[in-house]
């Protein structure tokens, strides 16, 4: 089991990032609106777990944290993003594929086959 306090303290900037811009990405989380996204509701769904979408971009946060700006095509939505709540489509061994695809649909299936 992951300690998410400790993963906080870590300086994820003293590494690479874990995605490149352009990556194939699939949200690990529902994402709401906290206020910073215009034109939305505070609490409205931006992203929902297992949208796929693509990096952006690549920034960093209180010089401690890269956030990924997301582009998720369906939504048209936008979204900076941590790693933790990311996992990449374009890098994944067939079993894991296959894991995902059960879990999250054919999208992420039809999605690979693209590649």
């Amino acid at each position: 089991m992951v300690d998410i306090a400790r993963d906080d303290d870590r300086l994820e900037i003293a590494d690479p990032p874990r995605f490149a811009m352009g990556e194939r990405v699939l949200s690990r989380s529902v994402v709401r609106n906290d206020g910073t996204y215009r034109g939305k509701d505070i609490g409205e769904v931006l992203v929902n777990r297992g949208d796929i979408g693509y990096v952006r971009s690549i920034g960093t946060f209180l010089q401690q944290f890269y956030i990924y700006a997301v582009e998720f095509v369906d939504s048209g939505h936008q979204v900076g993003m941590r790693a933790k709540e990311l996992c990449t489509l374009d890098h994944l061994p067939p079993e894991v594929l296959a894991q995902l695809t059960e879990r999250f649909g054919d999208a992420v299936a039809t999605l690979q086959a693209r590649r």
